[in-house]
């Protein structure tokens, strides 16, 4: 069944009616509002909130409907929803949780608070859970779901099919079944749909696939985009020694790579992301998310002005060259941190790889030389009319150099910063960008020096 859409007016109307219910601690009001509102419009409400209101409204929600809003959360915003709830809601809440939901909210919470829930929670919940804890939050078996169903080559598919019917339910998905031998190592994969349809007593052996796999103790980003590639509702986890102790399904391996993608963006863009929605994040933490890069800009950016100082005297001798830096420098910045965008996404998907680099600078120089032959004939053409011949070839070989050194820096820097195991994004557009203004006013100072003769 659809989830009940909301419009824009419709829910600011229900967010503005529950703050002043919460202003006039109107419980039954609250319960009223929320108690026809979706699991979607719910999430929104409560991320707006500060902790103490969100736990208050939370409490007031259906049993069913709070699974379904908690889960939706973030998990830093679970593990402070986690805190500000009583005793038996967060037991009961903790208790409902898919395995690999609940290991991702561990990392969450203070020790004591892990230690307390894990108490509460059953054997089997527990037996369930503890092994993606063995793993750091980088690792892919720390996403990895223990609920998975698994049989032997030798089973036929009557067999199979009635282990589906008797521990389905209790399963992640049974779309696809993993085949394993002695000791649970990984040896096939089957689909369900395989099964329905071959004879009762057709072996597993027989229809079982090569099984496309990733390793747990991979990095989450690279073994999740992996997963995905393979097209399979569901990849099989296993240990160093091929042994099968999770499956990673489709759903949770695109939640990790929208959170990596996020990651990049933002660090992109020279800010540290955001582990919360906008509204519920303290003031203190949106500006400990950009002082730092601010900080590290304002001091690159001293190379900027230091080269300026060097080539003071040829600014005061011709004044007309100064008004062309901001277009020198925000073409260079630009170029490079195109480049840099392209192979960090292309080294994301696995499209280039590091033994790539030699191919990915050549490339790149020839775009770089192409975009500046481009736009240097242009800036010849204005810049000559109006400043004259001699300027225009000027501004017209600088735009040529200055592409073709961006698109190279900004080709390369991604690759760079992957061999010294740095994340490709941190050295996209901010660092190149200065890079590229302080490389490009060289070049643009040289190259007028040589024409002009100054």
């Amino acid at each position: 069944m659809a989830e009940k859409t909301t419009t824009a007016l419709e829910f600011d109307f229900l967010a503005d009616k529950l703050t002043l219910l919460l202003a006039q601690e109107d419980l039954a009001g609250i319960e009223a509002v929320v108690h026809d509102m979706s699991a979607a419009d719910l999430v929104r409400v409560l991320e707006r909130e500060d902790p103490g209101d969100r736990a208050i409204i939370y409490r007031l929600l259906r049993r069913d409907v709070a699974l379904e809003v908690f889960e939706r959360f973030e998990p830093s915003m679970r593990g402070e929803l986690i805190t500000g709830l009583r005793d038996e809601h967060v037991v009961s809440v903790f208790e409902a949780l898919d395995p690999d939901d609940r290991a991702s909210l561990v990392g969450e919470l203070p020790a004591a608070v892990s230690a307390k829930l894990f108490d509460g929670l059953s054997e089997h919940e527990r037996e369930l859970t503890a092994p993606m804890l063995g793993y750091p939050p980088s690792a892919i078996g720390r996403y990895m779901s223990t609920e998975f169903l698994r049989i032997g080559p030798a089973w036929t598919c009557a067999e199979v099919l009635d282990l589906v019917r008797d521990r389905g339910a209790e399963a992640e998905t049974v779309y696809l079944l993993m085949v394993t031998g002695p000791s649970r190592i990984l040896q096939g994969v089957l689909s369900l749909r395989d099964v329905l349809l071959a004879d009762g007593d057709a072996e597993v052996r027989g229809l079982m696939e090569e099984p496309e796999f990733v390793v747990a103790s991979e990095d989450a980003e690279t073994a999740a985009r992996r997963a995905v590639r393979t097209g399979r509702m569901v990849v099989p986890v296993v240990d160093e020694e091929n042994r099968l102790i999770g499956i990673l399904t489709h759903d949770d391996a695109t939640r990790i790579i929208d959170r990596a993608d996020e990651e990049d963006a933002a660090r992109a863009g020279a800010t540290e992301p955001l582990d919360r929605p906008y509204l519920a994040t303290a003031v203190t933490s949106l500006v400990r998310s950009r002082i730092v890069w601010l900080l590290i800009l304002a001091l690159s950016a001293i190379l900027t002005v230091q080269v300026l100082e060097m080539f003071e005297e040829s600014l005061e001798k011709v004044v007309t060259l100064s008004l062309f830096i901001p277009l020198l420098t925000g073409t260079a910045g630009n170029t490079g941190s195109q480049a840099a965008t392209t192979v960090t996404r292309a080294l994301a998907v696995g499209e280039v790889r590091l033994r790539d680099t030699a191919r990915v600078a050549w490339r790149e120089v020839r775009v770089g030389v192409t975009m500046g032959l481009l736009l240097g004939a242009l800036g010849v053409l204005l810049a000559g009319v109006f400043y004259g011949w001699e300027f225009g070839v000027v501004i017209g070989l600088t735009l040529v150099s200055i592409c073709t050194i961006a698109a190279t820096v900004g080709g390369i820097m991604p690759m760079v910063a992957q061999m010294v195991g740095a994340d490709p994004a941190v050295f996209s557009t901010p660092f190149i960008s200065t890079f590229c203004d302080a490389s490009g006013l060289i070049v643009y100072f040289l190259i007028a020096k040589a024409v002009l003769g100054i």
